[in-house]
């Protein structure tokens, strides 16, 4: 591997960092600004979380469309156009629109955030290089993004221009749209990892990673229900964290903040815990860090503290911060190379409908009997998470 190659490489990975990145701000921008949005709108729980409904609609179907894209037009081109789907949404949104024309917005950017989640996350999984590590850095980033959002979005809830806010993701997501297209080129995945010094496994005729394909793997399913449970997790506790704080513990303006703790916890357990992911080893330290964090969100729950429960937050979003990384790698390692890319795009993009259907099922049931239902809410999926990586595939079987 040349140094051309190497220093090609670094930057291949960086730009899919700020495309994480990205990705992190849109859903740590979500929680600050759900009690102005119910302001401006006039709307209750129930109607303001169609918000996430129609994320939903749009995760699922950029997951479906990354498959049928990647094949025919290959990486490059599939990853400039989901970005610029996230350009379009932010510059509908930056105009405070009617609340319909503002929701559908979140379905543009669904299908755009869908498909790049999937493509960095193949590109990533594929790479021969410490790609446990990179997977780490990648989601820290995506924990970065989500850490610095609601510092801003706290401040704009706070303002008359509220939507102004969308104007900075708008920035960050041209930035987004021209790096990919000046770094990658349009070229084709095995194209750009060539250019970087990857070596590129010869495909076996019909092994192309098709849709029947995939969805015959029944390993692909079980990773895919466990990110929608966690992702739905992680989601819904930045979203709806601070909107339980106000209500249920009397916090005041700056509660934004505790969002931010979340998603700055995200951040640094996917960084600080990779050697802990190592040593103990990550199948069964999924395990510790899910039993610690239920633990957690009992006394989130029954101790009436807001500063212990901002501290446990915290805590939680550490914890639950390696856990993403962890089921990609393990996928990486057990689905076959030629369908992983296809196949970590399901995954992905299927799991992050969990970031619409739990924080919804949180407004709906919190409609009915107020927000103080999130904590049991939250110990139930993290439960039922914890049972589906029990039962997840643990033993390498991909066959290149």
């Amino acid at each position: 591997m040349t140094h051309a190659q190497r220093k090609l490489a670094r930057i291949q990975f960086a730009t899919l960092l700020w495309t994480l990145m990205l990705a992190g701000w849109n859903d740590g921008t979500t929680g600050p600004l759900l009690p102005r949005i119910q302001e401006v709108y006039h709307v209750g729980f129930t109607i303001v979380s169609l918000i996430f409904v129609f994320a939903c609609i749009g995760f699922v179907g950029g997951a479906v469309a990354n498959m049928y894209l990647t094949p025919y037009i290959g990486f490059g081109k599939t990853v400039v156009l989901a970005s610029l789907c996230q350009v379009i949404a932010y510059s509908i949104q930056a105009t405070a629109p009617p609340f319909p024309v503002f929701i559908l917005a979140y379905t543009i950017n669904g299908v755009g955030i869908a498909i790049q989640d999937a493509q960095a996350n193949g590109f990533v999984a594929t790479l021969s290089r410490r790609p446990e590590t990179k997977m780490g850095v990648l989601h820290a980033c995506y924990g970065l993004g989500a850490f610095l959002a609601p510092l801003a979005a706290t401040h704009f809830a706070q303002i008359h221009r509220w939507n102004f806010h969308f104007l900075i993701s708008l920035g960050i997501a041209v930035s987004n749209t021209i790096l990919l297209i000046v770094v990658f080129k349009l070229k084709t995945q095995d194209e750009c990892l060539a250019l970087a010094g990857e070596i590129i496994p010869e495909r076996v005729e019909g092994e192309d990673g098709t849709f029947k394909q995939v969805m015959m793997t029944r390993s692909v399913h079980l990773f895919a229900f466990f990110v929608l449970i966690y992702v739905g997790v992680e989601v819904t506790i930045g979203g709806w964290i601070v909107t339980f704080i106000i209500d249920v513990r009397k916090g005041g303006s700056s509660s934004g903040f505790i969002s931010s703790g979340f998603f700055g916890g995200l951040c640094v357990g996917r960084i600080l815990l990779l050697w802990v992911n190592k040593k103990v080893g990550e199948r069964l330290v999924l395990f510790i860090y899910a039993g610690i964090a239920i633990a957690l969100e009992l006394t989130i729950w029954f101790v009436p503290s807001l500063i212990q429960n901002a501290v446990a937050v915290s805590v939680v979003g550490v914890l639950l911060g390696p856990m993403y990384p962890i089921v990609m790698n393990q996928a990486g390692r057990i689905l076959p190379r030629w369908i992983l890319t296809s196949s970590i795009g399901w995954i992905a993009g299927f799991g992050q409908a969990g970031s619409a259907v739990l924080p919804f099922m949180t407004g709906a049931i919190a409609q009915k009997h107020g927000i103080k239902t999130l904590q049991p809410l939250l110990v139930g999926m993290m439960t039922l998470m914890t049972g589906l990586w029990a039962i997840a595939p643990r033993t390498p079987r991909r066959i290149d």
